[in-house]
């Protein structure tokens, strides 16, 4: 029986026109050969798989050739070429830097490197891993490297560039290997299943590459692995069994629930994925892709950044023209900060179904305004959700321009018969008519100050019992996670005056800066409430002797402490202590 070898190395490149995907580092190469400028180190790095190892042998097979061909590739036909590929040339030394990292193994190299060739031209030290040489080790090559002998020639490799010392860089030549593109890989996929008599699918095999991650070791070491799964016959179904991967189908039925406001529906194939074994955070990051390629379809320039199959790539554009860009981009969005803040959730679970829900509810309230069909209630609950949203980062313009279109509703609404509202039938007041104007609760459907909205009742009249009501329900809606603004607003109200001027005094500084901070919050809330747009406020500080109902804030409790106690000041500022 015929001992079984793996593709990574049976079909190792063993000519520079074999190397995939790093056609600029070649023809580089090949260049320095035809014009016998070869120098003297040469440093190799890039991720894992991109044939750093395997290019060092060629080149260094190449340069002792004894009968170079016209387009300067080694004859392998030659006496150097054949002990090379018979594993018994002389003339190239592979060292493995990570066994090898302590100075003893850097003089033993020294001492190798005085012995001319035997065959050929060079002596070609290969030093795989060179970053995991210690710092010792590194000092002691340094000369050798920048002054070895006329036949001795280096080539160090590394995944790991910024671990080399700038002295080892600066005597080097140095190329960048690239991560191997999905096409390239796809293509020598196909070349190896055709030789291997393998049959598969285009779709399979591109789900290999995406998994390879630009590295063709790993490429070929999966193709061995779903051969033998799938029994020379490698399917789209049997790749994505056989390595976990999320079938896209799951992807876009996501997406045309999004798209339909179907939250159930979301949560139940969100369901059926965990039920399978899936991770939830690859499921945020697979679904951030998703939409990723959805984007980039919907343009021409950045179509071919797809890196998909071709009938995966059809429903892509298909799905991605029931798309517009702003809902794409508003996903986009609300996943990745989903992904952000996964990791410090404690329910992931649930933290990955809000956004879920987020997400299908994004074209629900925008297909409601633009038919004209928003309720007051589903208008102040836009009015939430978009200061929720602007609070996580989720999104920033959409919510105004939501509110700026719930306006153009609120105030092109045809003449309607004469309602009450409830809360003026609480008040027991009369609504308006809407052919005069609408209630003040329409201004709250908009999200609109009392500035911009024309039909709040200029100034109605309210008493001081009016005012102190509505002052409470205030502190009670609005600070109720504040509790010191909530503290300053019960012991600090406000005096009516004539013309609708309230007049609050406070005994010092700090309150009213702290009162300030919401007043025009304040402000809008009593004009609304109140229905009166002529209300205006006066803020004093209190002359004279200090009452005794005093609040006293943190800052006035660490003045007056640091007074008694000076060290308390020096102790802050060395600790870099703050008063929360």
């Amino acid at each position: 029986m015929e001992n079984f070898v793996v593709s990574a190395r049976k079909y190792r490149p063993i000519s520079f026109s074999s190397v995939v995907g790093q056609q600029s580092l070649t023809t580089t190469l090949k260049n320095a050969i035809q014009r016998n400028q070869l120098a003297q180190a040469y440093l190799f790095c890039g991720p894992r798989g991109v044939g750093k190892t395997t290019c060092a042998r060629i080149f260094a097979k190449t340069i002792n050739c004894l009968n170079i061909t016209p387009d300067f590739e080694a004859c392998n036909e030659c006496e150097s070429c054949k002990a090379f590929i018979s594993q018994r040339s002389f003339n190239i030394h592979e060292l493995d830097a990570a066994s090898n990292s302590s100075v003893e193994g850097i003089r033993n190299l020294i001492e190798q490197v005085r012995v001319p060739p035997q065959i050929g031209k060079y002596s070609v030290y290969i030093i795989d891993e060179v970053h995991m040489l210690s710092q010792a080790a590194f000092n002691a090559f340094l000369k050798t490297l920048e002054e070895p002998p006329a036949h001795a020639i280096f080539i160090l490799a590394t995944t790991e560039k910024h671990k080399i010392i700038p002295t080892i860089l600066s005597r080097c030549q140095i190329f960048d290997f690239n991560r191997i593109r999905v096409e390239d890989i796809v293509k020598f996929l196909q070349d190896i299943a055709a030789k291997e008599g393998v049959n598969y699918e285009i779709e399979a095999l591109n789900i290999i590459a995406q998994k390879a991650e630009g590295a063709m070791r790993d490429a070929l070491s999966i193709f061995d692995q779903v051969v033998n799964f799938s029994e020379n016959n490698i399917t789209y179904q049997k790749v994505i069994e056989n390595l976990n991967v999320l079938d896209y189908q799951y992807y876009f039925s996501l997406t045309e629930n999004f798209l339909a406001g179907e939250y159930p529906a979301a949560l139940n194939v969100f369901d059926e994925l965990l039920s399978k074994g899936f991770d939830m955070q690859q499921f945020i990051n697979g679904l951030s892709t998703h939409f990723r390629n959805l984007l980039i379809c919907k343009d021409p320039q950045t179509a071919p950044m797809l890196e998909v199959g071709a009938a995966i790539a059809e429903n892509y554009v298909k799905v991605a023209q029931k798309c517009t860009p702003e809902f794409l981009i508003e996903v986009l969005g609300i996943i990745n900060q989903t992904d952000i803040s996964f990791k410090h959730s404690s329910n992931q679970r649930l933290h990955v179904e809000l956004m879920l829900i987020s997400l299908c509810g994004i074209n629900q309230l925008k297909k409601k305004v633009d038919t004209h069909e928003l309720t007051e209630s589903e208008g102040n609950d836009l009015i939430i959700v978009a200061e929720a949203h602007s609070d996580t980062g989720y999104q920033t313009e959409k919510p105004v321009k939501q509110a700026e279109e719930t306006q153009q509703v609120a105030t092109q609404r045809k003449p309607q018969p004469k309602t009450i509202s409830i809360k003026s039938a609480i008040l027991g007041k009369e609504g308006q008519d809407s052919e005069t104007g609408d209630s003040d609760d329409a201004c709250n459907v908009a999200g609109m100050g009392d500035e911009t909205c024309g039909d709040t009742v200029e100034a109605a009249d309210f008493t001081l019992v009016d005012l102190e009501t509505y002052w409470q329900e205030y502190i009670d809606k609005n600070l109720s996670e504040k509790p010191a603004y909530a503290s300053l607003l019960e012991l600090y109200k406000p005096d009516l005056g004539e013309n609708f001027s309230l007049t609050i005094t406070f005994e010092t500084q700090l309150q009213l800066d702290m009162f300030l901070e919401i007043k025009s919050d304040l402000m809008h809330y009593l004009k609304i409430k109140l229905e009166n747009k002529l209300i205006t406020f006066t803020e004093k500080i209190q002359e004279g002797e200090v009452q005794q109902n005093k609040l006293y804030t943190i800052e006035d409790k660490y003045r007056f402490l640091s007074q008694k106690n000076p060290a308390l000041s020096k102790l802050r500022q060395q600790l870099n202590l703050d008063f929360e």
